[in-house]
């Protein structure tokens, strides 16, 4: 494939964390200024060539009524929007937690999809937490259990406000990758948290992940967001790329176009994303299969 042009194109939001809430000026988040930033991006993104448009997670800050003006800006999105949640997603009441998926519009909590001979991965890093199911859940008693084990090695990620997966996920996600490996794809994972470098923002899984990524070998980039402040970082064939908060700042937007060619990923920063061209290690460049897979391997859950 001529690596001048781009195999495909998509867009990428991050951490808009809408509420209708006062600004908390110290950590520089204007909530109820996302639905303006919302618009610009959605307008702009409109003009483009993209497959589809993936929301980062951490759609709204908090409260279950926050999540209709924001959805409702997405509903002037020419283009397919693809969502997941980040941990605000679930700061709602108890009775509404097993609906977030749902309401954010996703096929199942965890789940891929292929275009133009890419696999694309989206994975649930609020399985396992503290937030994501209520007390006297198996998985929040779990979450406890893992959070504990963390601190106690001192790892930098043991926080609250971070989580991790289960086993049914990891071996599905393992199952998933070995696939897309025999079908000759290459992948690109979407999850909220980031996983490299290391940083207290981190999935608890971090390093079972990137792990697992560096044996497949066939893992272009993951992408995610979480750390307003971004980040970037490769550890083998895998760019880790970490996308900026649209919510901070009072009027400064942060979204991306990403640009998949046949030797490097091409970022196309708006507002304070930064723009990157970043090379693919010849083993996990993006070659044009013969005959793209379209098949999708879904976690059968709501």
């Amino acid at each position: 494939m001529p690596s001048h042009k781009p195999r495909i194109r998509f867009g990428i939001i991050a951490d808009p964390q809408y509420a209708d809430a006062p600004p908390w000026l110290d950590m520089n988040r204007y909530y109820a200024n996302s639905l303006d930033k919302l618009r610009q991006a959605i307008g702009l993104l409109n003009g483009e060539d993209l497959a589809f448009v993936v929301t980062l997670g951490d759609l709204i800050d908090r409260g279950w009524e926050n999540f209709g003006p924001a959805l409702s800006i997405y509903q002037g999105l020419r283009h397919e929007a693809i969502m997941l949640p980040g941990n605000h997603d679930f700061s709602v009441a108890p009775d509404r937690l097993e609906a977030v998926h749902q309401r954010l519009g996703m096929p199942a909590a965890w789940h891929d999809f292929a275009r133009n001979g890419i696999r694309f991965v989206v994975i649930d890093g609020n399985e396992i937490s503290l937030f994501s199911s209520p007390e006297g859940d198996p998985r929040h008693r779990l979450a406890v259990e893992r959070l504990g084990a963390l601190a106690a090695t001192g790892a930098p990620n043991a926080h609250p406000w971070n989580g991790g997966i289960g086993e049914a996920q990891f071996a599905w996600l393992e199952a998933v990758l070995e696939q897309a490996r025999a079908a000759g794809e290459k992948v690109v994972v979407f999850g909220h948290y980031p996983l490299f470098p290391a940083n207290d923002h981190n999935l608890w899984d971090c390093e079972r992940l990137t792990a697992l990524f560096e044996r497949s070998g066939n893992v272009i980039a993951y992408l995610n967001g979480h750390n307003h402040a971004g980040n970037l970082g490769r550890d083998g064939a895998t760019w880790y790329v970490n996308f900026k908060g649209m919510v901070d700042t009072e009027k400064d937007n942060a979204f991306a176009v990403v640009e998949l060619y046949g030797n490097r990923i091409g970022i196309i920063g708006h507002g304070r994303e930064d723009s990157r061209s970043l090379p693919l290690q010849e083993a996990a460049a993006v070659a044009s299969p013969v005959q793209p897979s379209t098949q999708s391997f879904r976690n059968p859950s709501p």
